[in-house]
């Protein structure tokens, strides 16, 4: 689900600009600080929404925390409440917009699940049947009961 910027995407900023905007440690913050330009279609005092510059669909864009939080170990239980109301006023405003078959919620943790972005953000992609895109694991194999609990009883252990 990438969001990496090309020069293309970064209209009117010099080659050298362009390659210090690469160079940043977060370009969610650079894009919340207003040093890079986004297609923004929401804000308030904790998040951000904003348009996915590589979207899988119509209409996918993404919400952020304005404070920097790598990922879901880190973000705050206020900025992650504030990011989860305002992905649903996003998701509500999508289905009335665009009519979309169903939407997906999508956020990678780490990059062994695909974060590019090393901070918190929620996708909000609105899908339509037959559109081509699929999240699915494949192939769909039941899996071993006792690894199940295993792992179950691992995770209790550590609430």
């Amino acid at each position: 689900m990438g969001t990496t910027l090309s020069q293309e995407a970064l209209p009117g900023l010099t080659p050298v600009r362009a390659t210090e905007v690469y160079l940043m440690d977060c370009i969610f913050c650079a894009i919340r600080d207003g040093q890079i330009p986004a297609v923004k279609v929401f804000e308030d005092d904790r998040t951000l929404a904003f348009m996915d510059i590589s979207p899988l669909n119509d209409g996918h864009l993404l919400v952020i925390a304005k404070q920097h939080h790598p990922n879901l170990f880190e973000i705050s239980d206020e900025d992650l409440a504030a990011v989860s109301r305002v992905a649903k006023k996003m998701a509500l405003a999508i289905a009335k917009a665009l009519r979309p078959d169903g939407l997906n919620l999508f956020q990678a943790n780490g990059p062994a699940a695909g974060q590019t972005i090393e901070h918190f953000h929620l996708h909000v992609i609105p899908r339509w049947l037959m559109d081509g895109k699929g999240v699915y694991w494949e192939p769909p194999v039941k899996g071993d009961a006792n690894r199940i609990k295993d792992a179950a009883e691992k995770i209790k252990a550590q609430m």
